[in-house]
């Protein structure tokens, strides 16, 4: 509830009257979950490891998840990222998993991203998932494929 004064004139009196007015204030803007907070793909260029994380929130009593894509061109280890980023997920009241691992060849002035391989501590990630999150940021490419072979 919002209110407001409005002066309306008094004809009898030729004065301004101060009149107190309530009005409801439209909700057009829902409340976001914490998973909508998360970037779904923060990538580097080159080729490095990659994970595939399921991010898990209750929200009013119902369980919901995203996937996530974090590769970093640093890491020595697939577990390294997962390291790195599960401390921030977790601070903001979510519960988080690696569900699979991998590497992305990642060319941008080709416009081109290759996504393959597994992680030997948390093995495959679902590389459909994956490339789907990637299409979705970059959109302008010209070729997001993976595949199931290599390292």
């Amino acid at each position: 509830m919002v209110t407001g004064i409005v002066f309306r004139a008094n004809s009898a009196l030729r004065l301004l009257v101060p009149t107190l007015l309530k009005f409801e204030r439209s909700s057009t803007t829902m409340a976001t979950s914490p998973l909508d907070q998360l970037t779904d793909v923060d990538i580097d260029i080159g080729v490095y490891k990659y994970i595939l994380i399921k991010v898990h929130h209750e929200t009013n009593g119902k369980e919901m998840h995203k996937y996530i894509v974090r590769g970093c061109s640093s890491a020595e280890y697939h577990g390294d990222i997962y390291d790195q980023v599960a401390p921030a997920i977790e601070s903001k009241k979510m519960d988080c998993e690696c569900v699979g691992g991998g590497r992305i060849r990642h060319e941008p002035d080709k416009k081109s991203i290759l996504v393959y391989g597994y992680s030997q501590g948390y093995g495959k990630a679902d590389h459909g998932i994956t490339v789907e999150l990637l299409k979705k940021k970059y959109s302008d490419y010209a070729s997001i494929t993976y595949s199931n072979d290599g390292y």
